[in-house]
């Protein structure tokens, strides 16, 4: 089994956990609360600001021309994503450039930039791969039933897309190349998909 989905498997409890969360299962349904989706568009923002950093990191240590391509394409599809939070900002009200990060947001972004600087690009990959994945995942399974027509149907078609996907099997296919199943790559993982989980909680509980 690649690496990749060997992680994935190993860290089933946390992702259904994710799925069952009430905040995810609101944007399911439409009854998630505005304030709560507005404060989550300014936190993810601020995220991925910093997920654009650690692969241009990852890129700029790449061994291999074809890596660092790959981490830079990659990185083009955060920017994309971040153009898509802009126009949830404006249909929101919120102002992105006023967005402080709260304490869940700066755990997962403080661990995604330490360690592009100081592990390995494999390392770098797989601490990235549970944001990837796991969306994806999210985004399908939302989608199961279709596109609903209530107000956070962007981020169901988003994340279910066929344009998402292949970002997520691009990213796999690094932690492929540059990683090793290790203590350190399961730790790294596990560490990231909590993250996830305490960002929705975050954005639940807080707001």
């Amino acid at each position: 089994m690649a690496l990749a989905e060997t992680l994935w498997q190993e860290n089933q409890d946390l992702a259904i956990a994710c799925l069952n969360h009430p905040f995810v299962q609101g944007i399911g349904d439409g009854s998630l609360d505005k304030a709560k989706f507005s404060y989550y568009v300014g936190q993810d923002a601020f995220f991925l600001e910093a997920f654009a950093r650690a692969y241009s990191i990852a890129a700029a240590k790449a061994p291999d021309w074809q890596g660092f391509q790959v981490f830079h394409t990659l990185a083009g599809g955060v920017l994309h994503e971040l153009n898509l939070h802009e126009s949830y900002a404006i249909q929101w009200g919120v102002d992105l450039r006023s967005v402080q990060p709260g304490a869940a947001t700066r755990r997962y972004t403080d661990f995604l930039l330490a360690t592009a600087w100081s592990q390995t690009v494999g390392v770098t990959a797989v601490a990235m791969l549970p944001c990837m994945k796991l969306y994806a995942f999210l985004g399908q399974a939302l989608a199961a039933s279709g596109i609903p027509t209530h107000a956070y149907a962007d981020w169901i078609r988003t994340y279910s897309s066929a344009e998402f996907e292949p970002l997520t099997e691009q990213l796999a296919d690094l932690s492929e190349q540059y990683a090793t199943l290790t203590p350190l790559v399961q730790t790294t993982y596990r560490y990231a998909m909590q993250c996830e989980l305490d960002f929705f909680e975050s954005a639940w509980a807080d707001h």
